[in-house]
């Protein structure tokens, strides 16, 4: 496998765990992100409930756009390729293109994604706000809850319309702060945060999203708060950490600190999606 010089300590310790844990490979085998449940309050708390919850969660953000057979579409920010996998099943005829950063998390995407329904999977190594393709190559683009990792995400917002075709729509998701929480100065961890969770910026609001896509040619169209059904999550978590008697402080700090905000609706988890104009 590939080392990697990116800062995601949450990858690090996933990858050592992945490697000997049955319910962390159960749980993650497919997709490193929250989890959406339909009916949160009667939500099975297990590895193979998260599993599938994380799925859903996939499917609920690609499933605003209008992805249809023989579409090209780009995941930024792939992950191990369960977006990519997902597709893979539910389409056909798509010319797939996941990219990471961080090249252990492509081996593992190569290892056990295989193309299928006549599609075309390409995995590329590469910094979401310098895109290596040309113009207009895409018509649909995807970010599952990674660009509060980006350096920039006017940046990121730039490249992806300038790989969009006119017409082409952007879907990611993000946890976005309400007004009052975003004037903390603590939702900015620089790129090299040795926390948990590395670098992150949770600063933008729904109200940033709006201006910025005004500004860098996208059109707002879909905002819908799924907080609610992401909660499980954080039981999931739990449960998984003493299972496995992995008791990192850094970790239990900052998920904790994340659940109850979001718990109290400070920090909400929205799917979002743009028009390419």
């Amino acid at each position: 496998m590939a080392t990697s010089t990116v800062n995601l300590p949450y990858f690090d310790a996933l990858l050592g765990l992945l490697d000997r844990s049955p319910a962390v490979q159960t749980a993650f085998r497919r997709h490193v992100h929250w989890g959406y449940w339909a009916d949160p309050d009667r939500a099975q708390i297990s590895p193979a409930a998260f599993d599938e919850a994380a799925e859903q969660l996939t499917r609920e953000v690609y499933g605003t756009t209008r992805i249809q057979n023989g579409a090209k579409v780009l995941d930024v920010g792939c992950g191990f390729g369960g977006t990519i996998a997902s597709l893979n099943q539910q389409f056909s005829n798509l010319q797939l293109t996941g990219v990471n950063i961080d090249p252990r998390q492509l081996d593992r995407a190569k290892q056990w994604v295989t193309p299928q329904n006549n599609n075309t999977i390409e995995w590329v190594e590469a910094n979401a706000i310098e895109l290596p393709f040309p113009d207009a190559s895409f018509d649909v683009a995807l970010a599952v809850e990674c660009i509060f990792h980006f350096p920039d995400r006017q940046r990121f917002f730039q490249e992806v319309r300038r790989v969009l075709k006119p017409g082409g729509q952007l879907a990611i998701s993000d946890f976005l702060p309400s007004d009052l929480l975003a004037l903390l100065p603590n939702l900015k961890s620089p790129l090299d945060s040795t926390g948990f969770y590395g670098g992150f910026d949770l600063s933008y609001t729904l109200n940033s999203y709006r201006n910025l896509a005004q500004e860098t040619g996208f059109r707002l169209t879909q905002a819908r708060d799924i907080t609610v059904e992401t909660l499980p999550t954080y039981s999931c978590f739990r449960s998984m950490a003493v299972d496995n008697q992995w008791f990192d402080p850094s970790a239990m700090v900052q998920t904790l600190a994340v659940e109850v905000v979001s718990r109290l609706r400070a920090l909400n988890y929205w799917i979002l999606q743009f028009d390419r104009w």
